[in-house]
C-alpha cells in the first residue's frame, strides 16, 4: 500500500472513530510506530487530524451535514444537467458487464438520460438507489437490478451487509459515482459511512469510474473518504471547478471533462 493510500485510510479511520493511536494503525496496516507517526505528522500538517500523545484526534473541518434528497437535487441544478449530458459520451456501446449507477442525484439527472437512450435496454444496470431503479424501471428497461438491504430515509438509498455482499460478486464496464465533496488530499468523500462503504465497492469493481461532481463539491471534505484520486479515470464537472485541483487531477492521470456553468 502506497504512503498517500494508507494515509487517506488512517484519515477516515480518525474521522469516524474520532481518536486513533500509533499501536493500533502500526498493526491494521502493518508498518512500524515510526511510519505511523510520520503519516500523522502529515496529516496533522495538512489539517486532516489533530496530533496528541500516542496518536490523534479527528480534526473538525471534515463536514457532515447532510441535506434531504430534494434540497440536493436541486442545488447546482443546471450544472448537474450539463454534467449528466456530457457523462453520456463514457456509456460503452456495448456492456456485458453492466453498470453500476450509486444514489448521488448529479447520477439521478445521469440516469434520466440514459431511461430515454434507446441502447440502454440492452444494458445491465444496477444501483443502490431507489428513485433511480423507480425511474429506469418505469422507462421500460429490463435489466434493472436494485440492491437489496436498509434503506437510509434521508437518502433513499440501499445500504448495509447485504448490498455489499451481493455488490462483492459483481463487476461493471463503468461505475458512475457521485460524491459529496472532491479534495486532493481526502479524495471523494460522503458523510455516511454506509454509503461510503457501497460507493467504494462500486470504485473497486468496475473497470472504469466516472466521477460526476459539479464544482460546489470541489475542494471540500466530508467525513469519510471511499475513494482517492488515483481509484478513478474520468471527472465530470463544470467550469467553477478550481483550476488548481483541475491540473492536480490531470497530473495524476484522471481525465477530467469541463462543462459550461
Amino acid at each position: 500500500m502506497y504512503a498517500e493510500e494508507r494515509r487517506r485510510q488512517i484519515a477516515s479511520l480518525t474521522a469516524i472513530e474520532g481518536r486513533v493511536n500509533v499501536t493500533d494503525l502500526a498493526e491494521k496496516f502493518h508498518v512500524t510506530a515510526e511510519t505511523v507517526r510520520r503519516d500523522l505528522a502529515v496529516l496533522h500538517r495538512q489539517g486532516v487530524v489533530h496530533r496528541v500523545h500516542g496518536g490523534a484526534v479527528a480534526s473538525q473541518s471534515f463536514l457532515t451535514t447532510e441535506f434531504s434528497l430534494d434540497a440536493r437535487s436541486r442545488s447546482a441544478s443546471t450544472a448537474k444537467s450539463a454534467i449528466a449530458q456530457a457523462a453520456l459520451r463514457f456509456v460503452p456501446e456495448h456492456s456485458e458487464g453492466g453498470i453500476f449507477l450509486d444514489a448521488g442525484t448529479s447520477i439521478s439527472a445521469f440516469a434520466k438520460l440514459l431511461a430515454t437512450d434507446p441502447r440502454a435496454a440492452s444494458w445491465p444496470i444496477v444501483t443502490n438507489s431507489l428513485p433511480i431503479a423507480l425511474d429506469l424501471s418505469t422507462a421500460g428497461l429490463p435489466h434493472v437490478h436494485l440492491l437489496g438491504g436498509s434503506v437510509r430515509a434521508i437518502t433513499q438509498a440501499v445500504v448495509g451487509a447485504m448490498a455489499l455482499r451481493s455488490l462483492a460478486l459483481m463487476r461493471a464496464d463503468v461505475a458512475f459515482i457521485g460524491t459529496n465533496a472532491l479534495s486532493v488530499d481526502h479524495g471523494l468523500s460522503t458523510a455516511d459511512a454506509q454509503e461510503a462503504a457501497i460507493k467504494s465497492a462500486m470504485v473497486t469493481n468496475a473497470r472504469m469510474v466516472v466521477v460526476l461532481c459539479d464544482s460546489t463539491k470541489i475542494g471540500n471534505d466530508y467525513l469519510v473518504s471511499f475513494a482517492s484520486l488515483d481509484d478513478i479515470d474520468v471527472v465530470v464537472t463544470d467550469s467553477g471547478a478550481p483550476e488548481s485541483i483541475v491540473s492536480e487531477l490531470t497530473e495524476r492521470g484522471v481525465e477530467v471533462v469541463t462543462v459550461g456553468s
